[in-house]
């Protein structure tokens, strides 16, 4: 998962963006709204949590230009504002979720997996593709009741190729998912060749048909065969 926070209470975002941390979840914040926009215009994010009231700008304009733009990104607002009136508003301009500071980050936690499984696999906690089964609370795969020992950038790059289904991926798009805003201070994209590979081979040997196909000059994509 790949996560934003726009939040501009440093110590909030912070102990959001540990407690995620400890959970295998990578996060990325905003604390301005001109650096929100900025990030949101040049990546693609699995969640992104917003704060309705930032220093220099509106919350609900973000919404208003993820919705614009006909961007995806699944948006949970987390904000102080708790009337009626405010949550109709963030759910009218296409927020997925509203939950009212303050808040336990187990049930940010929670809501933010739920919200991903929606958008992503139909509301599974378990992903079943022919002979390969994810549960995505136990991060573990396994290929005909074989279980695999993936690293966690392997099972990241795993969904990614899953939930994107026939879907082409550039290097680029998917170090972008594996690094955030790392991948363009990268030189290169060789990395992720090498988790390709690996994780081919981890799946091969462990008897899965071959479903991660190399489009040459574009990327990869995952097709049943």
């Amino acid at each position: 998962m790949k996560i934003l926070i726009v939040e501009d209470e440093q110590e909030i975002a912070q102990s959001i963006k540990n407690y995620f941390k400890t959970n295998g979840i990578q996060c990325e914040t905003a604390e301005r709204y001109d650096l929100a926009l900025s990030k949101i215009e040049s990546y693609d994010y699995d969640c992104i949590l917003l704060d309705l009231m930032l220093p220099d700008g509106d919350g609900f304009d973000i919404l208003r230009e993820l919705k614009r733009k006909n961007k995806t990104d699944g948006v949970i607002v987390v904000s102080a504002k708790e009337t009626l009136e405010t949550r109709l508003e963030g759910f009218n301009l296409g927020a997925d979720d509203y939950l009212t500071k303050p808040f336990h980050l187990a049930e940010l936690l929670v809501r933010m997996q739920a919200l991903i499984r929606r958008k992503n696999f139909k509301g599974c906690n378990s992903i079943t593709f022919n002979e390969i089964v994810i549960d995505i609370f136990s991060k573990t795969v396994s290929v005909n009741d074989i279980k695999l020992d993936l690293t966690k950038k392997e099972l990241d790059l795993l969904l990614f190729l899953i939930g994107n289904e026939n879907k082409v991926l550039s290097k680029s798009a998917i170090a972008e998912h594996l690094s955030g805003d790392m991948a363009d201070m990268l030189d290169n994209h060789d990395f992720i060749y090498a988790h390709i590979k690996n994780l081919k081979k981890k799946l091969h040997q462990a008897g899965s048909g071959d479903y991660i196909k190399t489009v040459y000059g574009l990327g990869y994509k995952w097709e049943n065969e």
